[in-house]
């Protein structure tokens, strides 16, 4: 965790390490051709592309937010070697700011997928397993969770029960059906489009606007809006989504954060999916590499 914090207006974002995995590029890119998406984001010799699942800690005047929660510590050896995981370093690097599984308030869940909530519950010192913060409300759109309780067939493989069970026992979850103001400076709003209850996380203060698409805009590679995943289960919907979104942030001179990106944690859009700024600089090396 080399950067430093994204400052909008009185909050800043950081984005902590919640394990690295390698996905294949076609997945990532959908029906888009290998020849087209390779100059943007380079594969390896097996095809594979290396992302990270890092979550956003928004550090309000009044709240330590925390936006999805990387891949946890619960994966098996099958899945570790599946995926080639880093490790999850959430705690240890959220104790570098000094921040403690107790004070974080809000833990905001874009969606369900296991590499976005698989941290939601841990594996602690004693074998079992717990809630990760204990003192937080998980929010979490009331579509997401009924998919979570009655998963389709394809679902099943993405929403695993493991990352649930605690939390429905011992933890603090708040339902949402559609937008909602969480405190002054953040609010979430329901999209779908990559699943049917993803929500997008807004943090707006002092005049300045950050948004996070979560899985709509995985990477800084899919600025185009007709750059699909092969994840998403309504892709027509992304789409749209993205071309709203894209608009109504791109007048508000928005930063757009990234949750997968190992090369870019923020950008800034112009016309055609053109950058006109990012975070970090070019100049500042990334702490991922994009091919292995």
């Amino acid at each position: 965790m080399t950067e430093k914090s994204l400052r909008i207006g009185a909050c800043e974002i950081h984005w902590l390490s919640g394990g690295d995995f390698r996905l294949d590029g076609g997945t990532m890119f959908g029906p888009v051709p290998k020849t087209i998406w390779q100059n943007k984001f380079p594969a390896a010799a097996d095809n594979t592309l290396s992302l990270c699942n890092d979550p956003l800690l928004i550090r309000t005047p009044s709240m330590n937010i925390l936006v999805d929660s990387g891949l946890g510590n619960k994966l098996t050896p099958k899945q570790q070697s599946v995926f080639r995981t880093t490790d999850w370093l959430l705690l240890s690097q959220l104790a570098l700011l000094g921040i403690s599984r107790q004070d974080i308030d809000l833990v905001i869940l874009t969606h369900c997928d296991f590499d976005h909530a698989g941290g939601v519950v841990m594996v602690g010192e004693d074998g079992r397993e717990e809630v990760t913060f204990p003192a937080a409300i998980h929010l979490i759109q009331e579509t997401e969770w009924q998919d979570v309780a009655s998963p389709c067939r394809r679902a099943q493989e993405s929403y695993w029960p493991i990352n649930f069970n605690e939390l429905k026992k011992n933890g603090h979850i708040q339902f949402v059906h559609g937008d909602r103001e969480l405190c002054p400076e953040v609010r979430v709003r329901h999209t779908g489009g990559h699943t049917r209850g993803h929500q997008l996380v807004e943090i707006s203060s002092q005049g300045e606007t950050a948004v996070h698409l979560g899985d709509l805009f995985p990477t800084h590679a899919h600025a185009n809006p007709l750059w699909v995943m092969a994840y998403d289960n309504f892709p027509l919907e992304v789409i749209a989504c993205k071309e709203r979104y894209f608009a109504e942030y791109r007048k508000l001179d928005a930063w757009f954060t990234f949750y997968h990106d190992p090369l870019v944690r923020a950008c800034k859009l112009g016309d055609k999916g053109a950058f006109t700024d990012q975070w970090p600089q070019k100049k500042e090396k990334s702490d991922h590499p994009a091919t292995a």
